[in-house]
């Protein structure tokens, strides 16, 4: 869908690249770039998965700015997709080619429109695939759209597109609330975000260590700058192929299970399983999901002892102990 819109702009001159480096902000997996040139391209995302599949392919992934031309995925949320094309209009070169390019679903259209109320000048939208595509030119963004990360009331910072970006998620209030009042020396935090449950581990006694796995750097810059606390070590990484160092006797975590509008919740499973493989032989695992998600099945094939500790409108909190060992089989 976006290759199409991208090579047809550049097909019938509504896009004209200048020699130079052509920055893309947050594609994603799928998304293919080969329309804008071998070699050129510098993909620009802080999620882990993404970043990892373009770098995989060969594009280079450091940020080398000034950009002759850049590309903004759009993404589903406003405050992000607001910063995104303000770090372009900022970073590529005065008067360069800045394409903003989105799926109507992600809302493109309502984009545009408060592009036009700013009065940012802009080319005649390129619409197909369900989705637009439109050429601005670099320059002063809209007042307002930087997007700097801000700081809650209860001593967290948050930042546009994190998840759960206006304050605590209600399924990790709800974990928090049902955390032991003792955990193991070594503890991870899985898909850790901005650190609200890596603070609530933190608090309990026994702590001496915690892995805070995260994949989206700019959560992880949130929480740095929330939690100064030796005992934690901070990851980027995709949790599906996270290895701790030394196993955990205890795993934390509120799991995705989605993927932008795409429900998945074989991604959740991933955690589970990356929790299971992580623990020692006596660890235990707390997690908080939607209540309509099946974890316990699966849950019930990898621990010997699964039980619900809580159950509201929406969100469940599970306590699984006893990994499972296969004989022969690695964690």
């Amino acid at each position: 869908m976006r290759s199409a819109r991208l090579q047809q702009a550049l097909d019938s001159g509504l896009l004209v690249l200048p020699k130079g480096s052509v920055a893309v902000w947050r594609p994603v997996v799928g998304d293919d770039l080969s329309a804008l040139g071998r070699g050129r391209v510098t993909v620009l995302t802080g999620f882990k998965p993404d970043h990892d599949h373009f770098a995989g392919l060969g594009h280079a992934v450091t940020p080398t700015p000034p950009y002759a031309a850049g590309v903004v995925c759009l993404p589903r949320a406003k405050a992000l997709a607001h910063a995104l094309v303000a770090q372009a209009m900022a970073q590529v070169l005065p008067g360069g080619p800045v394409v903003v390019d989105g799926q109507k679903t992600d809302g493109i259209d309502s984009l545009l429109k408060e592009l036009r109320a700013a009065g940012v000048a802009m080319g005649e939208p390129l619409s197909k695939a369900h989705g637009k595509l439109v050429v601005l030119r670099a320059g002063p963004p809209p007042p307002g759209w930087t997007g700097e990360p801000r700081p809650t009331a209860d001593g967290f910072w948050t930042a546009p597109g994190v998840f759960s970006a206006d304050g605590p998620d209600p399924g990790s209030v709800l974990l928090a609330q049902h955390l032991p009042a003792t955990l193991p020396k070594r503890v991870a935090d899985l898909g850790a975000g901005w650190g609200y449950l890596t603070r609530a581990i933190l608090d309990r006694p026994g702590v001496a260590e915690v892995d805070a796995v995260e994949a989206e750097a700019a959560a992880l810059d949130c929480a740095r700058r929330a939690i100064d606390d030796s005992r934690v070590v901070w990851h980027w990484a995709d949790v599906r192929g996270f290895r701790p160092r030394a196993p955990w006797g205890a795993v934390v975590m509120n799991p995705p299970f989605h993927t932008g509008r795409a429900a998945e919740p074989d991604l959740g499973l991933a955690f589970v399983k990356a929790a299971h493989a992580g623990l020692n032989p006596d660890g235990a695992l707390w997690l908080v999901a939607n209540r309509q998600l099946p974890y316990e099945a699966a849950l019930k094939t990898l621990f010997r002892k699964v039980e619900t500790l809580a159950q509201g409108a929406v969100h469940k909190v599970i306590h699984a102990s006893g990994p499972i060992r296969v004989a022969g089989r690695a964690p």
